[in-house]
């Protein structure tokens, strides 16, 4: 039997941290008949999801339990045969996370489509470092780069951000962190300091801080792999300028 108003709502899981969901996409799972969720959620959130079918679509190192096209079916059977599907995906749904493409494609099918945004890793796993993306004096704008494109390759645009003096935020880039480091080195950014987070916002959060030169030193050392955010720019000294204010007033 078909549902009357079949419907697909696309759900930013945040970052990792359970208290970073938003309270609209609470109420989203909460409405739920069937959730398709990534590998990056959190589980947690699945529990406010108690009414409706759990199927996990996600991948991990290239395991995939489900092909794009797979899901995009599974969309559109479920929501004509349940009603309300949620898309619950890390981060954004936006900001390299295929979002708008689940969209279009519900949409082209007759699905009622909504969007219910999340707060992106890009932005909160280096705020919860204390690694600022803009501040004054040191970054007057951010670039946000996938460091792995749809042809496995590492973006053209992170060639023209190393040439500028924003911060640049590179998802997905670990396996391109070589390339990374001998772009910057040839625009002469030898010395600009790099912060690398695993599993932000999470347990089992991990950093490691170097600079251009150092830090593929530094991952190595402290095995540090995916899921992982790479920062890099000034901004990165502002974590140890605010540790170094909290020593200096405890010492007074």
């Amino acid at each position: 039997m078909l549902i009357n108003n079949p419907k697909l709502t696309v759900v930013g899981a945040g970052p990792g941290d359970i208290e970073l969901f938003t309270l609209k996409g609470v109420k989203a799972l909460q409405s739920a008949n069937v959730v398709l969720y990534d590998a990056l959620v959190n589980p947690e959130l699945l529990d406010y999801a108690q009414d409706a079918e759990l199927i996990f679509v996600g991948k991990r190192k290239g395991c995939y339990a489900y092909q794009q096209e797979q899901i995009n079916d599974l969309i559109i059977s479920r929501a004509n045969s349940h009603g309300h599907v949620v898309r619950l995906k890390g981060g954004d749904p936006f900001i390299f996370g295929r979002g708008a493409e689940e969209m279009e494609i519900a949409a082209a099918a007759g699905l009622e489509v909504a969007m219910v945004p999340g707060i992106s890793s890009s932005l909160a796993v280096p705020a919860y470092q204390n690694i600022p993306l803009t501040k004054r004096g040191s970054a007057e704008s951010f670039w946000v780069i996938t460091g792995t494109t749809k042809d496995h390759k590492l973006s053209n645009d992170v060639t023209l951000a190393s040439q500028s003096s924003a911060t640049v935020v590179i998802l997905m880039g670990m396996s391109k962190l070589g390339e990374i480091v001998n772009l910057f080195t040839a625009s002469g950014k030898r010395e600009v300091p790099v912060a690398i987070i695993q599993n932000g916002t999470t347990a089992e959060e991990r950093i490691g801080i170097g600079t251009i030169e150092t830090i593929q030193s530094v991952v190595e050392a402290l095995k540090l792999t995916n899921p992982s955010i790479i920062v890099i720019g000034e901004v990165v000294r502002h974590r140890a300028q605010l540790l170094n204010l909290q020593l200096e007033y405890n010492a007074v």
